[in-house]
């Protein structure tokens, strides 16, 4: 008889812990932010819409899109940024400047003739799209800083072009 009460309870813990899942899951809000990648069959730049979901903080958020930046695109006859390799190390938001620190992986281009410094202008203009209260982003390998006055300057173009 305890054994029959006890597979009740069971039964309703677990679907009442169902339940707060569900909830939270359609609670939750999200985004749609865009990506950029380039197209082998047109020899163009194609813009990909995805969803994502919005974190506590402007730091999960970007953080976030980095994220799904690096898994490359959906479309079979796109290129992706960077190798699949390549991770997301650490991600610092402060008073409206993101610092980026990638995997060394990022130091390679994902098909040979690839442009590495091109990559990370698209992830770096990505996130100035997406993300409209961010001054500045610095980008680094492995803890050191790359490509600072060319993405400083492309900064700077951008911006008066009205890119973002």
């Amino acid at each position: 008889m305890i054994k029959k009460y006890l597979r009740w309870l069971f039964l309703l813990l677990l679907l009442f812990l169902t339940a707060i899942a569900f909830y939270d899951y359609f609670q939750s809000e999200f985004t749609r932010k865009t990506f950029v990648f380039y197209s082998i069959e047109d020899e163009a730049w194609v813009v990909e819409e995805r969803m994502i979901k919005l974190g506590d903080s402007q730091e999960i958020n970007i953080t976030r899109y980095v994220e799904d930046a690096l898994l490359g695109p959906f479309p079979q006859n796109c290129l992706p940024l960077f190798p699949i390799e390549t991770r997301l190390l650490s991600l610092l938001y402060d008073d409206n400047v993101v610092y980026i620190n990638l995997s060394e992986d990022a130091a390679m281009p994902p098909v040979e003739g690839g442009d590495v410094l091109n990559n990370l202008k698209t992830l770096y203009s990505g996130i100035k799209r997406n993300f409209s209260s961010i001054k500045d982003i610095r980008l680094f390998i492995t803890g050191r800083a790359v490509f600072t006055d060319e993405l400083a300057e492309y900064g700077k173009f951008a911006a008066q072009d009205g890119l973002w």
